[in-house]
């Protein structure tokens, strides 16, 4: 059986069978587990905004300009403008949610159970609502057969309607049971209600993230 050697003053620790007939520690499935390698708490993992999808057709990608209930992908002019998600003018239409929709597989590097959040880098753009704007993410995991449990987002819908401008709003991931490979089917929805109508009301968002416990 092919082994692997690891020296004791390693400074990781070492757990699985052993053999200590020598200065070394062989363990005989080639691997150090786990639970034993060092673990980064929090490390934040970019979701390209260019991977959200549409959020009831989600084989379509997202409009380069926003329409109906979806978020417009607007890809701006190379080296002058970056990627962005907006919403569609809210102005006078009173309660509207706009939203979209991604999946994401937990890499290998993600420690079972562990911290995990969803990040959203983003706000009002021009003008705030006259009476509220929020964000939310909700989250679902197959069970393999075509069905889901319940939503495992522990967040609240937070509001982002106190400035124009971004700022980071984190949704923490309920992660009991959840491990690499899970596939996360994650939605976004911003929900604008405005009424005053003098200028443009319109949500952003500028990046999005995913925050995770890992061992490296």
């Amino acid at each position: 059986m092919p082994t692997t050697t690891y020296r004791l003053s390693d400074p990781h620790k070492v757990i699985g069978p052993q053999d200590f007939s020598t200065s070394d520690v062989t363990l005989k499935d080639q691997s150090i587990p786990r639970v034993a390698r060092d673990l980064t708490e929090e490390a934040v993992l970019a979701l390209p905004l260019g991977e959200w999808r549409v959020h009831d057709a989600p084989l379509s990608t997202l409009p380069t300009t926003a329409a109906n209930d979806d978020f417009g992908f607007i890809a701006g002019t190379f080296g002058t403008d970056a990627p962005i998600l907006k919403t569609i003018d809210c102005k006078t239409l009173g309660a509207t949610s706009i939203y979209a929709r991604l999946f994401h597989a937990l890499g290998n590097e993600y420690e079972h159970g562990e911290t995990l959040k969803i990040r959203i880098h983003g706000g009002m753009n021009t003008t705030v609502a006259d009476t509220s704007a929020t964000v939310d993410v909700e989250v679902y995991v197959s069970d393999g057969e075509g069905d889901v449990g319940s939503d495992l987002c522990a967040t609240a819908a937070q509001s982002i309607n106190g400035a124009t401008g971004f700022d980071d709003y984190d949704f923490t991931i309920t992660a009991t049971g959840l491990s690499p490979g899970t596939i996360l089917n994650i939605r976004v929805a911003m929900a604008i209600n405005d009424a005053a109508g003098s200028t443009a009301v319109i949500g952003q968002i500028g990046k999005t993230s995913l925050v995770r416990d890992i061992n490296i």
